[in-house]
């Protein structure tokens, strides 16, 4: 098995985005006069859903919040509306990359390896993120995306990773994904593709058993990583030597099955 491509999640992984979008639903919530308030608890449990409109679908349909049955038609439009002003708070600074991120991408790109994303969150919103961070529109930074939009059944489903590898040109045993959520585990892992796992805030918790390694972060020269679990305990840092390692062990090593979609999620 030979690395020719990593394939990264955006929110929680490529930057802590996910408290962001919490203000900003609560935000929007309240301009469309619904006296819904998303705290940290809540939004964690909501996570466990992923993109944005299933979320409040969900939380309609299972928590039964005052106005929710008259909100249910305009969930597009609120969505819509949340996620402009998550962009206008992404495009102000307000979300740095986490530590790593920028130097792993380099280093991928020098060392000839194809970069994409699979991602539940939307082509702009990514667009934004980037450009905040990195300067440069995503088109330019990653050699292809397979975002929310594009896809039906989203993560825990292999869609989003079947789709980044048909784009990439690669086979599952050929790229590696960088992940920080159970659900992104288990559709990157039901796609053939291994994972790395770098904690999140709202994801620390979560059951990581099968990914490749879980680690704190990706790692900088001053900032080390921690190792949680798995491969890499000897590093300080994931670079492209070190994933192409790692895979090359994970090809020969047993696994437990991995639930199939809509299971084990």
């Amino acid at each position: 098995m030979t690395l020719k491509a990593i394939i990264f999640d955006v929110d929680g992984t490529l930057a802590e985005t996910e408290e962001a979008h919490r203000i900003a639903f609560n935000e929007e919530f309240a301009a469309q006069g619904l006296p819904w308030e998303w705290d940290r608890a809540l939004y964690k449990e909501l996570l466990r859903v992923t993109g944005g409109k299933e979320r409040i679908r969900h939380f309609i349909e299972e928590y039964k919040p005052p106005k929710g049955e008259e909100a249910l038609a305009r969930i597009p439009e609120i969505h819509k509306a949340k996620s402009e002003r998550y962009m206008r708070m992404i495009a102000d600074g307000a979300v740095p990359l986490r530590p790593g991120v920028e130097r792993l991408i380099r280093e991928a790109k020098e060392a000839g390896l194809k970069v994409g994303i699979a991602t539940t969150t939307s082509t702009p919103n990514v667009d934004v993120l980037i450009r905040a961070t990195l300067g440069r529109p995503a088109a330019e930074v990653f050699d292809a995306m397979a975002c929310g939009e594009e896809v039906t059944a989203k993560k825990p489903a292999p869609d989003l990773y079947e789709l980044a590898l048909e784009k990439l040109g690669v086979a599952h045993n050929e790229a590696v994904a960088i992940e920080d959520s159970r659900n992104g585990l288990l559709s990157a892992l039901r796609a053939g593709v291994p994972v790395i796992i770098t904690l999140s805030g709202y994801t620390a918790d979560e059951d990581f058993a099968d990914a490749l390694s879980v680690v704190s972060h990706l790692g900088e020269p001053d900032k080390p990583y921690e190792h949680i679990h798995g491969f890499g305990w000897a590093q300080s840092m994931v670079t492209p030597q070190m994933l192409a390692r790692m895979i090359e062990g994970w090809a020969g090593r047993p696994s437990r099955p991995v639930p199939p979609p809509g299971l084990g999620a």
